[in-house]
């Protein structure tokens, strides 16, 4: 099974910016890839996926005009740009990978994205 590892989150004000990173143990070229979040507390959230070219994106309604996801298949990598940050926005965000149409119900450990207001 491919392994993902997310990397990227830190502690940031608000308005600030991010860039997550995940990275696939091997090649993704074939699979829809994206990001949720959880915050304490909450159920996982649907954030932004791409698909296995990169041109179809979707946003979840809360992120959209703010975070920016991408993809370079040559490094089997995923990426998630976050701009405008909000306090609400903090969560442990987490990549996940579409098999046979369906999300992955495996997840790595994320990365803690926490913002200041």
């Amino acid at each position: 099974q491919v392994q993902l590892v997310e990397s990227g989150g830190g502690l940031v004000q608000a308005g600030g910016s991010l860039r997550l990173s995940c990275v696939a143990s091997e090649s993704i070229n074939f699979n829809t890839a994206g990001w949720y979040r959880q915050a304490p507390g909450q159920q996982r959230e649907f954030v932004a996926g791409i698909s296995p070219g990169g041109a179809t994106v979707k946003y979840g309604d809360s992120v959209k005009g703010r975070f920016i996801i991408s993809r370079d298949n040559a490094m089997n990598t995923v990426y998630l740009q976050l701009n405008s940050l909000k306090p609400e926005d903090t969560a442990v965000y987490y990549c996940n990978l579409k098999v046979g149409g369906v999300w992955r119900d495996s997840w790595g450990q994320g990365t803690q994205v926490t913002v200041s207001s």
